[in-house]
């Protein structure tokens, strides 16, 4: 069964293949699309994309798992070496959720300056290469908007 992911933030749809990480450029963990989030608002709350069960949640990414379909949100390349510095939490791993429930902040400006790309992939998990229509590429988005239907 299809559901829709929701951009999780507001930004501009990137490839996958933009992605400065060989697992998501490749579609190594599923298919999806990356954001390149917008730095001119300061820190960013980051929104569930799915309604579900938060499976993982780290400081840079978090897995919602529902209707039998896992989402990755990962805020940044590389970015788990910052060590949860420059995000707050804001649900706990295990809450039950629904899309559009705030899940983390962090600002997309401080995390440059750090040197870590502040792409963002969402990815449907283990879905098959390819698999996820991505005609919003190239558009900007806002929290909430469609940004593609699940395989």
């Amino acid at each position: 069964m299809s559901i829709p992911v929701l951009a999780p933030l507001p930004g501009k749809v990137v490839a996958l293949s933009e992605v400065p990480d060989q697992v998501f450029a490749e579609q190594i963990v599923g298919s999806g699309i990356a954001l390149d989030p917008d730095r001119t608002r300061g820190p960013l709350t980051v929104t569930a994309p799915i309604a579900g069960k938060i499976l993982k949640l780290h400081p840079h990414a978090f897995v919602i798992l529902g209707q039998g379909v896992g989402v990755l949100v990962h805020l940044g390349i590389d970015t788990v070496k910052l060590k949860g510095e420059g995000f707050e939490l804001l649900a706990t791993e295990g809450d039950t959720v629904e899309a559009g429930t705030p899940i983390v902040t962090f600002d997309p400006t401080n995390t440059a300056a750090t040197g870590y790309s502040v792409i963002c992939p969402v990815v449907v998990m283990d879905s098959p290469k390819d698999s996820i229509a991505t005609d919003t590429i190239g558009t900007t988005v806002e929290p909430g908007s469609l940004l593609f239907d699940s395989p």
